[in-house]
């Protein structure tokens, strides 16, 4: 009888490097990948006793790099890239660790983070437009950052920096309370199966962090073009007295936040009919 332990999918897409396969074989991905990993996992909580606390909202995606984009990590991912020291998965933070956030931008300015910044375009775009900001963007898709790290190289910006994250670690931990001027999540995973829903972004313990992060009148800007994650946020919001609607009475909904470029991702989903909403609150 084999002794590999029935693990939760929701652990499985992010586990330590060593226990990823290698790639492909000639039929195909590794048959055993899965069972290294739910291994690997019995190890880890045999060790550690947990491996994550809560199911990650992100599937792990391998993917090429261009040649571009290799070389640009070559030249800047260094001074763009942060090294963040890591718990257990690569995605993961180290809960002893703090960003020095004027350290690593050699300056103290207004600060706007983004969770899940795709390929970059909203980041870079926002850093380009306002030298006076400096903005953070989170992402777990390497060939993204590599994207945004070759946006940075021509825009010549100089305040903009990127982490390999899995974003509620960092904000649980890693950011100073009150440090943060503005939160962006703009499109996060729907997770449209009812048994995925506790994968979503969006959660009251997710919620507690971004108050604890967001400055007194700070905001918290969100977009998604799938209704019932619209209000999925409106619940998890709705009563809170840290985190309340930037217009008075609309439960949230605002009009199109002139900050937010439309992206690749945004305009697929429009050319597919979909319908975006924006919604936004501020800290109290």
């Amino acid at each position: 009888m084999s002794t590999t332990p029935d693990v939760p999918d929701a652990l499985l897409p992010d586990v330590p490097d060593a226990l990823l396969p290698d790639g492909p074989g000639p039929d195909g991905p590794g048959p055993d990948a899965t069972t290294r990993a739910a291994r690997e996992v019995e190890r880890v909580v045999t060790q550690h006793g947990t491996f994550r606390a809560h199911p990650v909202s992100f599937v792990r995606r391998s993917g090429r790099l261009t040649d571009g984009q290799a070389k640009a990590l070559e030249r800047s991912g260094a001074r763009v890239l942060l090294d963040v020291p890591r718990d257990v998965a690569r995605t993961s933070v180290d809960p002893a660790w703090r960003l020095d956030v004027a350290e690593v931008f050699g300056r103290s300015a207004p600060l706007v983070v983004e969770v899940g910044s795709g390929m970059g375009e909203n980041a870079v775009a926002a850093a380009a437009a306002d030298p006076e900001r400096d903005v953070l963007a989170l992402e777990v898709y390497l060939p993204g950052l590599a994207q945004a790290v070759l946006g940075a190289e021509r825009e010549g910006l100089t305040n903009l920096r990127l982490a390999q994250v899995n974003a509620p670690e960092l904000f649980a931990t890693a950011l100073a309370p009150s440090s943060v001027d503005e939160v962006w999540v703009f499109f996060p995973d729907p997770w449209h199966k009812t048994r995925h829903h506790k994968r979503r972004l969006v959660q009251p313990s997710f919620c507690d962090e971004i108050a604890r992060v967001l400055r007194p009148g700070g905001v918290w800007r969100l977009a998604t073009d799938w209704e019932p994650y619209a209000d999925h946020v409106r619940e998890v919001l709705r009563g809170r007295t840290d985190l309340v609607p930037l217009v008075a009475g609309s439960d949230g909904v605002v009009e199109r936040f002139d900050g937010r470029v439309l992206t690749t991702f945004e305009a697929k989903g429009l050319r597919a009919g979909r319908t975006v909403t924006d919604l936004a609150y501020v800290r109290v």
